[in-house]
């Protein structure tokens, strides 16, 4: 663990990690706070000074998921050079992230609808983001005289839909995964309708 962290925050990390452990298997639903507390090696009362319920850690958990998945898409814009690259790179990167996500998840998938409300917060946040983030990239692709889009932040709404439906499918569908072929027939999609 890092020496930087509390010995409150490293306890809290391992309870976060555990859980994670615990909810890939199990799904919410059938986690209790008993088995969190087992896994982590300390007692029931213990969690309960960190955490208020399991839904409270799940929160947490999908908190820090999207953080990882924030910045990794902010590498992936960061390492790309042109705004076709950085579009192609920001999508591939979120869809085989969710990818990633979705199999470590998959005990979630049945739970997906019922706990959407749970993490609607942090989606509602993370969309935001998304929705500033593809609009700063279309206009960077306007500016460079390589993107040909009239309705910027509308535009951006429709991909971040289009994004949020394939996230859609993969949390409640027998396919667990998006196919490279299906990533590239996206982004050839959003790149070729926009590209002069």
């Amino acid at each position: 663990m890092n020496n930087t962290m509390s010995k409150r925050e490293q306890k809290r990390q391992t309870i976060l990690d555990m859980a994670r452990k615990i909810f890939s298997r199990f799904g919410l639903n059938k986690t209790t706070m008993d088995e969190i507390a087992k896994a982590t090696r300390m007692g029931k009362a213990t969690l309960y000074h960190y955490f208020s319920s399991k839904e409270q850690i799940f929160a947490e958990v999908i908190k820090e998921e999207s953080r990882i998945l924030k910045d990794k898409l902010n590498d992936a814009l960061e390492n790309a050079k042109t705004p076709q690259e950085k579009l192609r790179s920001y999508i591939i990167t979120r869809i085989k992230y969710l990818n990633v996500l979705a199999n470590t998840y998959s005990a979630l998938s049945d739970d997906y609808l019922e706990h959407y409300s749970s993490v609607k917060k942090f989606r509602q946040e993370f969309s935001e983001n998304e929705l500033q983030t593809l609009a700063a990239l279309l206009r960077y692709g306007v500016d460079k005289k390589v993107f040909s889009v009239m309705k910027i932040n509308d535009v951006a709404n429709v991909m971040v839909m289009a994004l949020r439906g394939l996230e859609f499918a993969l949390f409640t569908s027998e396919e667990s995964e998006v196919s490279d072929d299906d990533i590239n027939l996206l982004t050839d999609i959003m790149l070729y309708g926009i590209c002069k």
